[in-house]
């Protein structure tokens, strides 16, 4: 066709076909501009739209009836993306409230059998513990502060334990060391009517490693040396046994008795005789001194007067008296500077802290559980004349008093111990060195605190798993923990991986590495 020819009817038709989309398009945004006008008015508002029902939008969302190639079929223009119209699973509880206006969601989510998807779940990751007593440390799941402390959770109504007895074992450098230093001793010392004891057992620089925690906060050292150079504790000391009489102070000279006759206990002949010997004893000195277990040697064996025994009874009672005699006759001769004599001037348990430095006594012999079992029983006379106060008994090397000859004087004194305010706390390395049909094993068993670092060992670890009732796979975590992380239990709660925290002046109070870091400094 030539550029300048005369346009055609055919030309025209064409033409007019092809304005003919366009045209529609037009009239379709004029159709949407009125339709959109019949909306609701809450659909024209930003944001808030997306909550009027589609039923409601249904108007607005359509347009180009006449589209080409689509017939009649209106073509979907979503002017809103509104929640209605998002995959996934269904958002309204009720179809009749939604379309009343109301929102209706529904709560219920997407079940799943991962482990991941707990961290969706703020009651699992929320703190193991309350806000209440000692803060420990970091639970390792939700980094969630964890406080905690034993006679706390002991006196809470109603109460989160029963017993207020606190266990921690782990191996050497795991981290137990510095944990009970801050969490059993520095913090508490913070708060009113709260004191601590501690039996410490490990040497550092010739000093209990508790020695730089007492110049630091203040208190009394109690050294005790086997030459005789440090504190005096004597056997028969009324303020040891305050309250208890004869009978108390019987039952200590039987208790050590039986440390040193390496745990043989005592006969009924055996324990008359001593209380006997005591009644001579305490009468033979009316001036006012008090006897020592010196003085008290003479007058095991001797036979009571006053009674009508046979010859042959008259005889045992004497060899039941002998039998003590010679017992306590080896702890003199080997630590006479160490129980014998009156008890030093500075032994005193006003401090708010304590400690029996019983670090530079030998370990295989009867003078540290002696020591333990004197200080046992001179703080429950102690504390039954001082009621009130909040006492932590932390002992080093606890084997010593659960494990050992003192065992049966720690579990006796249990119930005292609960209506004098303490709490035991006894670190160890491992359990597997208590044995089962020891009467402290029962100590062990109502622990209801547990702190279990490290274990080497794989049959340890199967020992704390199964007397604690972990769970079962606790067993290989406790045995590939990093220092400082331990595995916490308290009460029927399950057990949490925790991350122990101290500040930097804590941290420096309670090192324990000094010898190890000064040989590498001047290596």
């Amino acid at each position: 066709m030539s550029k300048h020819a005369p346009l055609t009817k055919a030309t025209q038709d064409n033409t007019t076909a092809a304005q003919t989309p366009a045209d529609s398009t037009r009239r379709g945004a004029r159709a949407a501009v009125v339709e959109t006008k019949r909306r609701p008015r809450l659909a024209s508002i930003p944001l808030l739209c997306v909550f009027v029902p589609p039923e409601a939008l249904a108007p607005a969302i359509t347009g180009e009836e006449d589209a080409p190639g689509q017939g009649d079929r209106p073509v979907a223009r979503s002017l809103d993306l509104s929640p209605f119209e998002l995959p996934g699973s269904r958002l309204r509880s009720s179809a009749g409230s939604a379309s009343r206006g109301w929102y209706a969601p529904t709560i219920s989510g997407a079940p799943t059998t991962t482990r991941q998807a707990e961290i969706l779940n703020t009651g699992i990751i929320g703190a193991p513990t309350s806000f209440r007593g000692v803060v420990n440390g970091r639970d390792n799941l939700s980094s969630t502060s964890i406080s905690h402390d034993a006679p706390t959770a002991y006196n809470m109504q109603p109460r989160e334990l029963t017993s207020p007895n606190v266990l921690l074992l782990g191996t050497v450098g795991a981290g137990k060391s510095s944990f009970t230093k801050t969490v059993m001793v520095i913090r508490p010392l913070l708060l009113n009517k709260h004191r601590a004891v501690v039996f410490d057992k490990k040497d550092q620089g010739g000093v209990g490693e508790y020695t730089g925690v007492v110049q630091r906060m203040g208190g009394t050292h109690l050294l005790f040396n086997p030459d005789g150079s440090g504190t005096r504790l004597n056997l028969l000391d009324p303020e040891i046994v305050r309250g208890t009489g004869f009978r108390g102070q019987g039952a200590l000279v039987n208790a050590v008795a039986r440390i040193v006759r390496d745990d043989t206990p005592s006969t009924v002949w055996e324990r008359k005789a001593t209380r006997y010997a005591l009644q001579l004893a305490f009468a033979s000195f009316d001036d006012g001194r008090v006897p020592t277990p010196a003085d008290l040697l003479p007058f095991l064996g001797q036979v009571p007067q006053d009674k009508d025994l046979s010859k042959k009874a008259a005889d045992r009672f004497h060899q039941a008296g002998l039998t003590i005699q010679y017992a306590l006759d080896d702890l003199l001769e080997d630590f006479a500077g160490t129980f014998d004599g009156e008890t030093s001037n500075d032994v005193d348990l006003s401090q708010k802290l304590t400690t029996f430095d019983v670090s530079q006594l030998p370990d295989d012999g009867p003078a540290v559980p002696t020591v333990m079992a004197i200080g046992n029983m001179w703080l429950m006379g102690r504390l039954r004349q001082e009621r009130g106060f909040i006492t932590n008994v932390v002992y080093e090397e606890g084997w010593h008093m659960i494990g050992g000859p003192s065992s049966r004087l720690v579990k006796s004194n249990q119930k005292l111990s609960r209506s004098l305010g303490i709490s035991n706390v006894f670190v160890m390395h491992k359990g597997t060195d208590i044995p089962p049909d020891s009467p402290g094993y029962t100590v062990v068993q109502e622990a209801q605190t547990i702190y279990a670092y490290r274990q080497d060992r794989d049959e340890d670890a199967r020992w704390v798993t199964q007397t604690f009732n972990f769970a079962p796979d606790t067993q290989e975590v406790l045995m590939n923990l990093r220092p400082g992380n331990c595995v916490f239990k308290f009460g029927s709660n399950p057990e949490t991986h925790m991350q122990h925290i101290r500040s930097q002046w804590e941290a420096e109070v309670t090192d324990t590495d000094e010898a190890m870091e000064a040989g590498a400094a001047t290596a």
